[in-house]
C-alpha cells in the first residue's frame, strides 16, 4: 500500500489500508485515517488530521503553513473529515492563532484542481469547489454549497447553505442560504432552485424560500425590515430557519 519511493516520517500515524504513492512526503504530526489514498507527489505537513476514505490526487499540498505574515510557526492545524475528493494542485493551509488555530473541512466534499483554501477557513459537508476556486482566510462555507470555477471569496465572508456561484464570481459580502450569485462584483441572480430539487426540497418548501427571497431582493424593504418578516415566516417554515439565523449573524452584510 505504501510505495517504496514515498518518504513518511516515523512519527506519522497511518490507518489501515492507507495508500501512499511514489515521491509523496508525509511529515510528522500527521494522522491519516483508514482507507485514505494519497497519490504520487503529494506533500502532507502537520499538524494535520485526515479522516477515512479520502482520495488526494497528485501534486496537492496539504497542511502547509498559512500564507499570513503574522504566522510565527505556532502549532496550528488542518482537520479534514471523511470521503472527500481532493484533486490535483489543491492547496489547503493550516490555521493561525489569530483565527482560532484550525482550518477545517468536513466530509463528502468535491474539491477540484487548483483550488486554494486559506488559513482558518471552515468548510462544511457535501460541497463542490470547481477548478480554480480561491478562498481567502477566515471564510465559512456551509453545507451543500456549489462554487463555480474561479470563484474568488474575500476574507471573513460567509457562504450560506445550498447557495451557488457562477464561474468567475467575486464575493466580498455574505451569501444567504439558497441564493445564486454571479458577476465580478457578486450580485444575486435568483435562487438555486435546481439544486434544491436535487436535494429533495418539496414544492411547498421551495415556494416558502421564494417568498423569503422576494422579501430580501424584490421588495422595497430595508434589510432589517426584511429580516423581521423572514424571522416571522421561519416560525412556521423550518426551511427558513437557517436563512433567518444566517441573516441575524451576518457581520459583513449580504450581497444585495
Amino acid at each position: 500500500m505504501i510505495d517504496s519511493r514515498a518518504i513518511i516520517d516515523p512519527a506519522a500515524k497511518l490507518g489501515d489500508g492507507v495508500k501512499v504513492g511514489a515521491y509523496s512526503i508525509i511529515g510528522p504530526d500527521v494522522e491519516i485515517g483508514d482507507g485514505t489514498e494519497i497519490g504520487p507527489h503529494v506533500v502532507v505537513s502537520g499538524p494535520t488530521r485526515i479522516g477515512k476514505n479520502n482520495r488526494i490526487f497528485q501534486f496537492a499540498s496539504i497542511g502547509e503553513a498559512p500564507q499570513d505574515k503574522k504566522y510565527k510557526d505556532e502549532p496550528t492545524e488542518l482537520i479534514i473529515g471523511d470521503d472527500n475528493t481532493i484533486r490535483e494542485y489543491v492547496t489547503l493551509n493550516r490555521g493561525t492563532v489569530q483565527g482560532g488555530g484550525v482550518t477545517s473541512i468536513g466530509s463528502r466534499n468535491w474539491i477540484m484542481a487548483y483550488v486554494h483554501l486559506a488559513h482558518d477557513c471552515i468548510v462544511g459537508n457535501d460541497t463542490v469547489f470547481a477548478n480554480g476556486t480561491t478562498l481567502a482566510g477566515h471564510v465559512v462555507v456551509e453545507d451543500f454549497v456549489i462554487l463555480g470555477g474561479f470563484t474568488l471569496i474575500h476574507q471573513f465572508c460567509r457562504i450560506g447553505a445550498y447557495s451557488f456561484t457562477a464561474f468567475s464570481t467575486g464575493i466580498k459580502k455574505d451569501i444567504p442560504p439558497y441564493v445564486m450569485v454571479s458577476g465580478h462584483n457578486g450580485s444575486p441572480h435568483g435562487l438555486n432552485t435546481e439544486g434544491l430539487k436535487r436535494q429533495g426540497f418539496s414544492t411547498d418548501q421551495v415556494r416558502h424560500i421564494k417568498q423569503a427571497y422576494k422579501l430580501l431582493y424584490k421588495s422595497d424593504l430595508k434589510l432589517d425590515e426584511a429580516k423581521v418578516k423572514i424571522r416571522e415566516l421561519a416560525k412556521s417554515c423550518q426551511e427558513l430557519e437557517i436563512m433567518s439565523e444566517f441573516l441575524d449573524k451576518s457581520k459583513r452584510s449580504i450581497v444585495r
